[in-house]
């Protein structure tokens, strides 16, 4: 118990230690492991995806599926399980790992789902383009802009081949076919051989983000509606239509103003121009000079 314990801690300072670039590297790999181990076990669930959020108290796996009901287990005892076995494996301590799991809003949507889907499908002994043209016209009715499917192996004889379906457009290339483009690879174990499955699917453009990218394609030209232009005849009628009714308006105003009675100014006497002006007197003889 003390030797578990310690190894414990010294794995927990290990991964404390590490550089940027070592972090990185340690991340993908327990991804690429983790969903390793969740494709081989959820396969019949309907298995789309894990994501995996860092906290500073614990660790929190999302598990997306089509099937939750089967994910969570009778009483939860898959997931439990499935939370013990991610614990000892990746030396996690009690508590500081939290599996969850979430349902697929889209599965037609969803490449990983549908190539589960097609898998099981050959499995089945289902023909091969019946199977095929099946998912590509499952996706395409569940709203997206294109679809492709390519199973490549011992199709029918021993003679291995490629085939390839699909419908709508595809962009492959650039940012966008990075962004609008999920894709999946899914290998059938088939009495003949190994028959090889990828699956990509051209998302719609959602503004919201949920069912699609809320980034618009680069080539996408939206054309607004034009404003209706107003005939300048008309606009000048209107215009000097305001014009009469300002006009109107004060005149009215100024019809309505009380009328001042005129003041009465008292009588003035007139002046007599020839009249003797009175003296003026000197200032140097006032001041005394």
């Amino acid at each position: 118990l003390v030797r578990s314990q310690n190894q414990t801690t010294m794995s927990a300072a290990r991964r404390s230690r590490l550089s940027t670039k070592r972090k990185f590297v340690a991340d993908g790999v327990f991804y690429a492991e983790l969903n390793e181990l969740l494709t081989r076990e959820l396969a019949e669930d309907g298995y789309a995806g894990v994501e995996v959020r860092t906290t500073p108290h614990r660790t929190e796996i999302i598990i997306r599926a089509t099937r939750t009901q089967n994910v969570l287990g009778e009483k939860g005892q898959r997931i439990r399980e499935l939370t013990s076995v991610v614990q000892k494996r990746f030396d996690f301590a009690d508590g500081a790992v939290e599996l969850y799991a979430e349902r697929v809003q889209n599965r037609g949507l969803c490449a990983q789902a549908q190539a589960e889907s097609l898998k099981f499908k050959l499995l089945g002994g289902l023909a091969v383009r019946r199977a095929c043209y099946g998912v590509v016209r499952f996706v395409m009715e569940a709203s997206a802009k294109g679809c492709e499917v390519i199973v490549t192996g011992k199709l029918r004889g021993q003679r291995a081949k490629a085939m390839k379906f699909g419908d709508g457009y595809m962009i492959k290339t650039g940012h966008a076919g990075k962004v609008y483009t999920d894709e999946a690879v899914r290998h059938v174990l088939m009495r003949q051989g190994v028959v090889g499955i990828k699956v990509k699917i051209m998302l719609p453009h959602d503004p919201k983000g949920q069912v699609g990218p809320k980034i618009p394609l680069d080539d996408v030209v939206t054309i607004m509606e034009p404003k209706e232009e107003i005939d300048p005849a008309a606009l000048l009628a209107q215009q000097q239509a305001a014009a009469a009714a300002a006009a109107a308006q004060q005149a009215a105003a100024a019809g309505q103003m009380p009328l001042m009675a005129p003041q009465t100014m008292a009588p003035q006497t007139p002046v007599d121009p020839n009249a003797a002006m009175p003296p003026v007197e000197d200032p140097n003889v006032a001041a005394g000079f």
